[in-house]
């Protein structure tokens, strides 16, 4: 398996028969997971540690591919998919030299009744200086063409949590592992407790291997590469 390949090299080969079992949860999970039905969504609760409170915006700043600034707002519009209306947070990323786009996105998340955070989909595109669009590859949307709404956050984040983000064969296949949580960190914006950390990983790129910090009311606030890539982002403000 590349997934447990690439996370046992990074980790030294220490937790990689914890990995394979953790990998396989969430795999067989992706794929028997029931329909989405709008009844699942009809008393939403909010979870804390992926906020989808409508004017929230998060500003981030680091490097990916050169410096960028990030900014992630929840947005006040819906986007009805198979039936649940997901709101649609919007993600652009600026070079920081000239402030031209490098990508834009739109991002569908719903809370369910019991405060799990699914990912319906995503509409992306990654531009050139010039405004041109580059590719719009790893856009997908749950029930076209074969693909499937992931968790992108437990309603109760626990260590050992392992799940699928999104799935859409060879375009879209992410997966995440909560490996602590009750942490504090500190970033440009300030000092957070109760943090949740992942390890992130997608089985189209089994080199790679991401980690993200979230913290309650904020969602993400600090995010690096480990292997596979050098980008690296810390939340400067918030605000709504």
């Amino acid at each position: 398996m590349p997934v447990v390949r690439g996370l046992g090299l990074i980790l030294a080969g220490a937790l990689t028969g914890g990995l394979a079992v953790m990998t396989y949860a969430a795999e067989a999970g992706g794929g028997r997971a029931p329909a989405v039905t709008p009844v699942r969504f009809d008393k939403p609760v909010a979870n804390p540690y992926f906020p989808l409170t409508p004017g929230l915006v998060t500003r981030l700043r680091g490097v990916d591919g050169g410096k960028r600034h990030e900014v992630v707002r929840v947005t006040g519009r819906t986007k009805q998919i198979q039936g649940v209306a997901a709101t649609v947070v919007k993600d652009v990323l600026r070079r920081a030299g000239d402030g031209t786009i490098a990508e834009k996105t739109h991002d569908w998340y719903a809370d369910d009744n019991d405060g799990n955070v699914w990912y319906l989909g995503e509409d992306t595109a990654t531009y050139d200086r010039h405004g041109h669009v580059r590719s719009r590859e790893g856009s997908w949307e749950s029930g076209v063409d074969g693909a499937t709404r992931g968790t992108i956050m437990p309603a109760h984040p626990s260590v050992t949590d392992a799940y699928r983000q999104e799935y859409w064969k060879g375009h879209a296949e992410d997966q995440a592992w909560i490996v602590q949580r009750g942490r504090s960190t500190t970033v440009p914006a300030g000092t957070y407790d109760h943090v949740v950390k992942t390890l992130e990983w997608s089985r189209l790129e089994p080199d790679g291997v991401s980690v993200k910090l979230y913290a309650p009311g904020v969602g993400i606030v600090a995010e690096h590469d480990l292997a596979g890539g050098h980008e690296a982002f810390q939340l400067t403000s918030v605000s709504h």
